[in-house]
């Protein structure tokens, strides 16, 4: 799969790479979210050095990077370093020799700090001293987000304060989708974010199979001899430490216990207990914590934990659920699974797609109010929920959406009916929203053209969602 997204995060790195005094690049991310392709891509373009960590005795890492090393400046592994810091300072001489400004990047840092722990004192001092005489630009980079702060970004860290550049790296925009897969429909981009998230190795993966869905979820999910078929417990094993207990965490979730107090009711343990798990999982990017529209982050006693991961979603919806069943499942079997979870699959991540879209979009008869703050859900006791609630920047309008997700065209009637059961709800019970001027949002995949509605009402589609988290791609790329 070509290159795509990272615009932002790329011109960072060149733009630090430019620099004649060099500097100090953190870069991390969960796993699989396209780390080393970034870092890979700015190496080839600006001529760089990419070394990356393993899990070995510090010895032989230091001799495998010594070999890589010896590509750029023959003889360089000809000899044996004792330590990091006399590998790191010839690597400096040698740079500064040849008036090579860099960059040096040292991927999966963890896995060198977990055989040296005292090698993020050896870097702070490297990077102090040699490679600032050298005017190098360095970069240093992770997957593990708790080691990484406990390095680099914490500010108990040797590192802390020296990152003239951080970048966490995120999952890629679904408006990225159609050209990836070659899909005609936006609403086909919606279908393919509710599996595979915005995870580019799950993609590199699905993208042969094209625009056929089922295809590609059989192959690579549902077959036991599928690539992605035990995923999650690869992913729990690959973390920083290894995070196998956390599972029954994520199977809880999984299953639909989204507060703490019925987690610890199917674990048997105090809720107490669940804490630093939940913690730990908010790191990795495996869940996320969601709280009413309305309400305080910190003070909030209404969260709800969610998976975060489409994937990690998907994953516990046709694999978990089904292990059993999937060991010698026909293809018959294994489509029937899919056909009864694809609807909920969808609809969830139609609902958080257009959420997320709402302070972007730029159609649809949404932006004649905007610009929007982001957007959230809301729900308190016997209050009627609301799946789309959002305020104006300038705060005079108040945005009150419903999330219908069908994969065939809705008629115009049906969609008149939705608008009509928005204005008939109990309005959410925050106070200091504002009444005076109000937008009432139908977010449905397809309708019929020529709906006509009343002024206080607007209808969103998947090709105004796709479109605005698209965030003009064709634009960006030509910047680069």
């Amino acid at each position: 799969m070509k290159f795509i997204d990272r615009q932002t995060e790329l011109r960072q790195l060149l733009r630090l790479s430019g620099a004649k005094s060099g500097g100090l690049a953190v870069v991390w991310g969960r796993r699989r979210v396209g780390k080393t392709r970034l870092l890979l891509e700015w190496s080839k373009r600006e001529n760089g050095l990419y070394l990356v960590g393993d899990e070995s005795a510090p010895a032989i890492q230091r001799k495998y990077m010594a070999d890589r090393i010896a590509e750029k400046y023959s003889g360089f592994n000809e000899v044996d370093y004792p330590d990091w810091r006399s590998l790191l300072t010839r690597l400096a001489r040698e740079a500064q020799q040849s008036s090579w400004p860099g960059p040096v990047i040292i991927d999966e840092l963890p896995y060198l700090a977990v055989a040296a722990p005292g090698i993020a004192s050896v870097l702070q001092r490297w990077i102090d001293h040699e490679a600032k005489a050298a005017g190098l630009c360095v970069a240093l980079a992770g997957s593990s987000q708790r080691m990484m702060h406990g390095i680099v970004l914490d500010q108990s860290a040797p590192l802390f304060g020296r990152a003239a550049v951080a970048i966490r790296v995120k999952p890629i925009a679904a408006g990225y989708l159609p050209q990836v897969f070659g899909l005609k429909e936006n609403y086909q981009a919606i279908m393919a974010q509710a599996v595979w998230g915005g995870i580019p190795r799950y993609w590199e993966l699905a993208q042969p199979f094209g625009a056929d869905l089922f295809a590609a979820v059989d192959n690579l999910l549902l077959n036991p001899l599928g690539p992605l078929h035990n995923e999650l417990d690869t992913l729990l094993l690959e973390e920083f430490p290894p995070a196998p207990a956390l599972r029954s965490i994520l199977d809880c979730i999984g299953m639909g216990a989204h507060r703490p107090s019925e987690m610890a009711g199917r674990l048997g343990r105090p809720v107490t207990s669940l804490s630093r798990p939940l913690s730990r999982l908010l790191e990795m990017g495996m869940i996320r914590r969601e709280i009413p529209f309305g309400e305080s982050e910190k003070s909030s006693k209404r969260a709800l934990y969610k998976l975060e991961d489409p994937f990690v979603r998907s994953w516990f919806g046709l694999v978990a659920s089904y292990r059993s069943s999937l060991a010698d499942a026909t293809l018959k079997i294994r489509k029937n699974i899919w056909e009864r979870k694809r609807t909920w699959l969808f609809a969830s991540a139609w609902e958080e797609i257009c959420r997320s879209s709402v302070p972007r979009l730029l159609a649809g008869g949404v932006a004649k109010l905007g610009p929007w703050l982001p957007a959230a859900r809301y729900w308190r006791g016997n209050d009627p929920e609301w799946d789309v609630i959002s305020v104006s920047l300038d705060g005079n309008c108040l945005l009150l959406g419903e999330v219908k997700w069908s994969e065939r065209i809705l008629t115009g009637r049906e969609v008149l009916e939705i608008f009509s059961g928005l204005k008939k709800k109990k309005w959410p019970g925050i106070a200091g929203l504002p009444h005076e001027r109000v937008l009432y949002a139908a977010f449905v995949p397809r309708h019929v053209r020529g709906v006509s509605l009343p002024p206080d009402c607007c209808l969103v589609n998947a090709d105004h969602v796709i479109g605005a988290l698209a965030e003009k791609i064709n634009l960006a790329d030509r910047e680069l």
